[in-house]
């Protein structure tokens, strides 16, 4: 939104709420499915999730009656593909990250539709060369930053889910992480205009992402995935706020 100078701020609002309600949602029910430290956590802190995601569900709904149609069905895909994340398909009797191989790409796509095409389309943007553009890219950017879960994962995943790791090994999957970094880069040359800031910030988050990457171990401190990697999109925020405020 920064980025188009889009300033209202119903549709990040929806998207911050929506996030805990998922986010809270997805972890409740696979409960029975966590065995590490987060168990502990989750249990002793269960009455305020709950409040949470209440107070985030009823804002949430409040606000989807202020968008236009439109937006509220191009947000429709990626609801469906978060609430079947994690319950069963009704004609598969299998939730979509169970599926083989399709982990890590669903959750970039959902991300990159949820953060561009819908706050874009809310607004009146027209998603033509330069908006697919940046959905790929933002898709690009989940996918590496996203490896380091499969990679920490690695020993908890259910060998059925075939995630990157599982399939090609750790060394592999960071090169094609290294890859889709090359290509995001690659991506900001085919926008007309392009923008040397833009370019400059999105070089500076790629790089750090890279680094993350490659220094990512199967056996990590508790915080390097959950903590530092998971705060690489609000280190972008932060570089775009900068450039704003220059």
């Amino acid at each position: 939104m920064l980025h188009y100078n889009i300033y209202e701020n119903q549709t990040a609002l929806f998207v911050l709420f929506s996030t805990v309600v998922a986010y809270n949602f997805i972890r409740f029910y696979r409960i029975s499915e966590i065995n590490t430290w987060y168990l502990d956590w989750l249990k002793k802190h269960k009455l305020l999730l709950y409040v949470m995601s209440g107070v985030s569900f009823v804002s949430l709904l409040y606000l989807l009656f202020l968008f236009q149609l439109k937006a509220i069905l191009w947000l429709l895909p990626f609801g469906l593909f978060t609430i079947f994340y994690v319950i069963p398909l009704p004609f598969k009797n299998v939730s979509l990250r169970k599926l083989p191989g399709i982990k890590l790409y669903l959750i970039a796509i959902s991300y990159a539709g949820i953060t561009t095409l819908f706050p874009l389309v809310q607004n009146d943007i027209l998603i033509s060369t330069n908006e697919w553009l940046l959905f790929i890219q933002r898709f690009l950017f989940i996918v590496i930053i996203t490896i380091p879960f499969d990679i920490r994962d690695l020993n908890c995943d259910n060998a059925s889910m075939n995630t990157l790791p599982q399939k090609v090994g750790v060394n592999k999957s960071k090169l094609i992480g290294v890859f889709y970094a090359i290509l995001f880069i690659v991506l900001e040359y085919f926008k007309n205009p392009i923008s040397d800031k833009h370019l400059i910030i999105g070089l500076i988050v790629i790089v750090t992402s890279v680094l993350f990457l490659i220094f990512t171990k199967e056996k990590q401190s508790r915080y390097y995935s959950a903590f530092w990697v998971e705060a690489l999109p609000v280190f972008w925020l932060l570089l775009i706020l900068g450039i704003h405020n220059f």
